[in-house]
């Protein structure tokens, strides 16, 4: 039943966004927003009496409210109510989006869950490389920036250094907006420089990434092999994660 609730919330969820999407559209708002806010009105009220169950079910609700998912489902319930109050302010649903994350909870998807742990380990791991790579990659931007500055100027749309900086970062990362190009051979030669550097230096998070990643998940293939986990719950307090030779659960004691 616990299951069959939180999918039923899940669809709500979705719902509740594309409601939030489709009174953005002046077309379709014009033409069902009565509709659309009955809608809107009859997921929010499930949502405020959801919020209220939980607060009043469980033995700290203050834990509940002041958590993540509890903030979460405060802030995504209310805006309706202040938009009678504060025009506008019903756009904030859209932030409802957040709870989308309990579906990792509804189905128990742990294969996931544990590559996002493993990802999770290796971003940590690799923050002082990163770190270090995003300064070089600041002072490269802030010296070639000031290169371009002096070679194109004004004429360019070059008009200070901020600016082309930020050229020479749009630039750097491939995004390359075309709001300011270099007119001049000199610049167009540092641009394409630039350009061909762009590639290199995106690969390089990736790689040191991707080696963390590599690594924490061997230690855990290895680590696994030492010891082997099983499916079995207990069926007293519904632990799960025996080893394959336990005979009593680790967290009650009781006889598996």
């Amino acid at each position: 039943m616990g299951k069959l609730f939180d999918m039923a919330l899940f669809f709500l969820i979705i719902l509740s966004v594309i409601l939030v999407m489709l009174e953005t559209v002046k077309e379709i708002d014009e033409r069902y927003h009565q509709i659309l806010l009955v809608l809107e009105w009859c997921v929010t009220i499930f949502f405020s009496l959801e919020y209220i169950a939980r607060i009043v079910s469980i033995k700290k609700p203050w834990k509940y409210i002041f958590s993540f998912y509890g903030i979460i489902d405060f802030v995504s319930t209310i805006p309706l109510y202040l938009s009678y109050i504060l025009a506008g302010s019903q756009v904030l649903l859209a932030v409802r989006a957040f709870r989308l994350l309990r579906i990792f909870r509804i189905l128990k998807l742990v294969k996931f869950i544990g590559e996002a742990s493993q990802l999770q380990s290796a971003l940590k791991a690799s923050r002082t490389k990163i770190a270090v790579f995003i300064y070089v990659v600041l002072i490269l931007s802030v010296i070639l920036g000031t290169l371009m500055y002096l070679v194109e100027g004004d004429d360019a749309g070059f008009t200070s250094i901020p600016r082309s900086i930020y050229w020479t970062i749009v630039t750097l990362t491939t995004v390359g907006f075309g709001d300011i190009t270099p007119q001049t051979s000199l610049g167009q030669f540092l641009a394409t420089i630039i350009m061909i550097l762009g590639y290199g230096i995106i690969a390089v998070p990736t790689g040191i990434v991707t080696a963390e990643f590599s690594r924490n998940k061997k230690e855990t293939e290895e680590t696994k092999k030492l010891v082997h986990l099983n499916t079995q719950a207990c069926p007293s307090c519904s632990a799960e994660g025996h080893r394959d030779d336990a005979t009593h659960c680790y967290n009650c004691g009781h006889t598996l």
